[in-house]
This record gives C-alpha cells, structure tokens and sequence, in this order.
C-alpha cells in the first residue's frame, strides 16, 4: 500500500478510530494493533515478504536479551558474537535479496567465458527491507554498547521495527527514540494531530504535484538522451533533482505528519538540502537518518576524523561507498557515492566540514549574494551526481554528460508548469526554514490558512498526474 493511493485513504481513517476509540485503554493492546495494521499495510504489497520484517524482528528482539543476559554474566564474548551473528543474519537477508545477483553478474563480467543461467535467481525486491533491517540493526548494536536496555515486551519492539508511516522508507529511527513511545501510555494531542496533518498535505503537494509532473519529463527525456538537445537535458537533470527530492522529502512529511496522529514522533528526515552552501552541509540536510546511521554505526568506530590523514580519506571514501551501495546493486550508485566522496573529502581534509551548522539567513529574509552562489553550486554539484544516480548504468550516464555539454546547450525549452511548481514549493520551505517542517503556516488570520490548505489541496486533485510509486521504495 502506497500513501498516495485510494486504499490508503479508506485505510487511515478506520485504523485512527479504531486506534484511539477501541483500543486504547491497554498499551499492549494498542501496540498489537499497531503491529497488525502495519503488517497489512506492507502485506497489501506482498504478504510473503511479511515473514521477513518478523523474522528481522524476531531475531533482532532476541539478540537483544541474549546480549544482556550474557553481559551480566561477565561474558562480553558471548555476548560480542551474538552481535555480530544477528548483524551478519540481517545483512545476510538483505544481501540475498538485493545483491545477490549483483554480485553474480559482476562475477561472470570479469570471467565472460562461463556461464551464469544457472546461478543467478529470479526474485523481487521486498519494499523497504534496507529501511527496517538498518532500524533493527541500530538496536541491539545499541544494546552492546548499552547505550539503550533491551527490552522484554516483544509486541512493543515489532511495533518499533514495523510501524506502517515509516516502514516503507523510513525515517529509519533509532531505539533510543521510538521504542520508549511504545513502552508508555499515550495520549490524544489535537493540537499535534492538526500540525500533523498540515505536514502530510504538504507531503502530498511535493509528491503529487511536483514530483509527479517532473518525472513525467524526466522519464520522457531518459528514455531517449539522444533525440534531446544539451539544454534539454540539463533542464531534465534539474527537474530530476526536485523530482527526487519532493518524492523521497515528501514521503518523510508524510511519515512524520501520520505518525504525530497517532501520538508518535519521528525525527527529522530531510531540512531544506537544496539551500546549503557546501557538499557537508547537504550532507547534514539530506536523509538524516541515514547519515546519521553511516556516520554512527561506521564512520566513528572506524576512527571518524580524528585519526591521520590517510585514515580520514579512507574512512570518507567508505561511509560515501556504503551509502551508494545502500541504494542498490549497481554500479552507478557506487559511482555516485565515489563522486559525493571527492567532493566532501577537501572539506574534511581543511577542517570545514562543519562551516555552516546554521540555518542560512536565519535572521534576514534574503540570502548575502555569497550564499547565494554558493546554493547555486551545490545544487549544481547535487545534479551531476544526480544524474549518475538516476542512470541504468555508466554507459548511460557519460552518455548524459557528453549530451549537456555540446552547442545545443543554449536552445532552452519551455518546461514552465514544473518549475511554477518547483517555485512555490521553494517559497514555501524557504520561508519555513526555521520551523520544524515547511507547512507551518504562521498567519494569526484563520481564514488566510484556510484558504491556502484547501489551495494546496485542490491543487493535489487538479494537477496530480498519474499515481506514481515512491522512488525509494526500490531502496
């Protein structure tokens, strides 16, 4: 089941009765609900793969308690090779499922003389299995390092790893934040509810209205990169920047904005990346969760930058190749992560990867012209990697590049219904930049905020194209 589908809209409003008026007088109870709707919200999919987030669950809940009991017996090695056996379990999962035959066909590319029909598998990619294996996994590293106690309600932690608003594709939460919500009573906040559903229409309006209307460029122009001129293809390549963007961004807030309807808070997924002034603030901005995890669970136990100068290069380049590879088994993701790592690396090497830890222009309303060229090549550098990552292979990326950069580079065309898109989207979170998410509007006037909720909602049924998946649901 997908957000922006009929069945969603039947589906939410019958679990939030159901959640707040009949089952909300026993935790247990509550969270057990929580736990069945969300295992029929991803077993709408395909209920096969049901057996997977249980078995990931299962065995992440028990490795948890095992890790403890063998901790409090003074067997730290036990209680280390529990560890590492659940997380090798988990990837094991992961890898089989989403690069197994990667690794096959890049196997039998380096020996072209043998045959691989027999070996490689037909199988689909379960839905957001990177999303809630990388959650799992985050708790019961967490119990090692006991920064968090493992818990015993067993109910409770398969409602931490399967909660149907973030399940999909995240934000990937930790332990440390999500689980204590389901160990503790909660309680109706209509004020909360009301700014969650504020966050979700403008979720919707992201993904429906400018995503959706970008992508069908988009996919027009990378389908055929021949028969376009150099500035089409550049504009395709800006459009695919808040193409993905809106899509993955407008998810989080949709997430996020459902989750506070149930007395829920996720954290933060992405803060206005495409303002940033250098590669390490997008960096900060971008899928928080997930550089957050990087850089938690990899990055500093392998040194971080507080190492020599040798180590930090390779530690950069590591977390930056992981990072691609999560994305999926092919070889332009890796690219891409190489290519994000060149560029973050100078920053890291001089010490200015943490330059810019504020909002931008937080206190004036325009940016310095500064800041404003340094926006302009960020998302300039964002986009050609973009490119990369959008690509079915490397072929087809140079193919991309070698097309925007010829003498048709300065024929323009009139793609001007997305970019009115883009425009207002960008007003908005500029605006925004300073609250906890982009559709908080501040007019004391209430029919001014009415009027723009039921704009952007008309404008979701009027110009909407298409129902469209989520580009990281592939992830």
């Amino acid at each position: 089941m997908i957000f922006n589908s009929p069945e969603f809209l039947l589906f939410l409003p019958i679990v939030f009765l159901l959640y707040w008026f009949v089952f909300k007088k026993s935790i247990k109870i509550q969270n057990f609900f929580v736990v069945i709707a969300s295992y029929f919200f991803y077993g709408w999919w395909d209920w096969r793969f049901l057996f997977l987030i249980a078995i990931t669950s299962f065995c992440s809940w028990a490795s948890g308690l095992l890790i403890e009991k063998n901790r409090a017996s003074q067997n730290t090695k036990k209680a280390k090779v529990v560890n590492i056996c659940n997380i090798v379990l988990n990837l094991l999962i992961l890898g089989v499922f989403k690069y197994y035959n990667f690794f096959v066909e890049s196997f039998f590319d380096i020996f072209p003389t043998l045959s691989n029909d027999q070996i490689l598998i037909s199988v689909i990619l379960p839905v957001g299995i990177s999303f809630y294996t990388f959650q799992a996994l985050s708790y019961t590293i967490d119990v090692y390092r006991d920064k968090i106690e493992p818990t015993k309600d067993i109910i409770a932690f398969f409602a931490f790893v399967s909660f149907f608003p973030q399940l999909v594709a995240g934000p990937i939460e930790r332990a440390t934040n999500l689980l204590p919500q389901f160990q503790q009573k909660r309680t109706f906040d209509y004020a909360a509810a009301v700014d969650g559903c504020r966050q979700m229409l403008w979720g919707f309006f992201k993904k429906m209205v400018v995503a959706d209307n970008c992508a069908v460029f988009v996919d027009q122009v990378w389908d055929d990169i021949p028969s376009f001129s150099g500035s089409t293809l550049l504009v395709a390549a800006i459009l695919f920047s808040f193409q993905i963007y809106c899509d993955f961004s407008g998810y989080s807030d949709i997430a996020i904005g459902c989750a506070k309807l149930f007395g829920i808070k996720l954290k933060r997924n992405f803060n206005n990346p495409y303002f940033s002034r250098d590669i390490a603030e997008f960096w900060r901005r971008w899928h928080i969760s997930l550089t957050t995890w990087f850089r938690d669970y990899i990055y500093i136990p392998l040194g971080g930058s507080r190492t020599t100068k040798a180590k930090i290069v390779r530690n950069t380049f590591i977390i930056f190749l992981v990072s691609g590879f999560w994305h999926g088994a092919n070889w332009t993701f890796i690219i891409w992560g190489a290519f994000h790592a060149l560029l973050f690396l100078p920053l890291i090497l001089l010490g200015k990867n943490r330059k810019y830890t504020d909002n931008i222009a937080s206190n004036r309303s325009f940016p310095t012209f500064k800041e404003l060229l340094q926006i302009l090549l960020t998302f300039l550098l964002a986009t050609f990697g973009w490119i990369i990552f959008r690509s079915d292979d490397i072929t087809q990326a140079m193919q991309f590049f070698r097309g925007i950069f010829n003498i048709s580079i300065i024929s323009i065309p009139m793609i001007s219904k997305c970019f009115i898109f883009i425009a207002i989207m960008l007003i908005v979170e500029w605006i925004n930049r300073n609250n906890e998410h982009e559709f908080q509007i501040q007019s004391r006037y209430r029919v001014v905020r009415y009027i723009i909720y039921y704009t952007i909602m008309l404008s979701i049924v009027l110009l909407s194209t298409q129902q469209e998946t989520f580009i990281y649901f592939q992830f």
